[in-house]
């Protein structure tokens, strides 16, 4: 296949080496001419682990690192962890657990502290946090905006990025303001599985062509994924790892390069103080 020419990075993507394709799906993604990923830790539960304090989401973590550091093995670029504490977490502990929705915030935000040691050690790139994408109570609710403001003063602490998993919508401004009001740029605060415009933080576009399309032509910062969940028992679920370089191709069979450059390049390096050039080995 045509080299590409220019870096391509999955801005958010699971791994599981253990019910997934794991690796397998790393060189697929390379193969078509990815080279640098996002691997966000999968929700604590996949991972057989029921979260009570910060301590016990260490393996969740750590199961995560290491799987990065199997697919810089195989990409020409690099990957690097995004950790935090999946939004959804807060409905299986009240519902499923007995948790009060305070109960529930304390344990998430303690999750997000772990998560936080990573990343001041060096050994993870963002955190991951959000608010529940589904109807929840007004407690529920609460909680969930409590845990995600917890998130950005962390992400203020440690200069770091945020990647937030939340509700389909085009305007998240408050959102964005509140992670300024904790001493984040806005810019800094990435949503996760996005449509082609937001307002707000910066979106992470989910790589069909229609929402690519609406990103490339909006000329604002954007970035490209496809929350590829890598479940055996799921193997269709969301895009899959090779989605990414093709929409690349395409784009650029489209004369959309500069938004290949801001995708790519520009967005990641502003975002995540990453530079996926000087990163790229082949």
């Amino acid at each position: 296949m045509e080299h590409l020419e220019t870096p391509v990075l999955d801005n958010h993507l699971h791994l599981d080496r253990t019910h997934g394709r794991g690796i397998d799906a790393v060189r697929d993604f390379a193969n078509l001419g990815g080279t640098h990923l996002l691997v966000v830790n999968k929700p604590s539960w996949h991972h057989g682990v029921e979260a009570t304090e910060g301590a016990d989401f260490h393996a969740v973590f750590e199961e995560t690192i290491d799987t990065v550091a199997a697919a810089n093995d195989v990409l020409p670029g690099r990957a690097w962890p995004v950790l935090g504490v999946h939004p959804g977490l807060v409905s299986r502990l009240v519902e499923e657990r007995g948790f009060t929705p305070p109960e529930a915030r304390d344990v998430m935000q303690a999750g997000l502290d772990a998560a936080a040691e990573y990343v001041a050690a060096g050994d993870a790139l963002a955190l991951k946090s959000g608010r529940p994408h589904y109807e929840v109570s007004e407690a529920v609710w609460e909680a969930s905006n409590e845990v995600m403001r917890h998130a950005f003063s962390l992400g203020a602490d440690l200069d770091c990025a945020v990647q937030l998993h939340t509700e389909a919508t085009e305007d998240l401004t408050e959102v964005a303001e509140w992670a300024e009001a904790a001493g984040m740029e806005r810019k800094k605060v990435v949503k996760h599985y996005a449509a082609g415009r937001l307002a707000g933080p910066t979106p992470s576009v989910m790589s069909e062509k229609d929402r690519l399309e609406r990103a490339a032509e909006s000329g604002d910062p954007f970035l490209m994924e496809t929350d590829f969940v890598d479940d055996a028992d799921r193997p269709g679920a969301v895009l899959g790892p090779k989605t990414v370089p093709r929409r690349v191709r395409w784009m650029l069979g489209e004369e959309l390069d500069d938004a290949v450059e801001i995708a790519h390049v520009e967005t990641p390096r502003d975002v995540y103080g990453i530079d996926t050039r000087e990163t790229l080995t082949r």
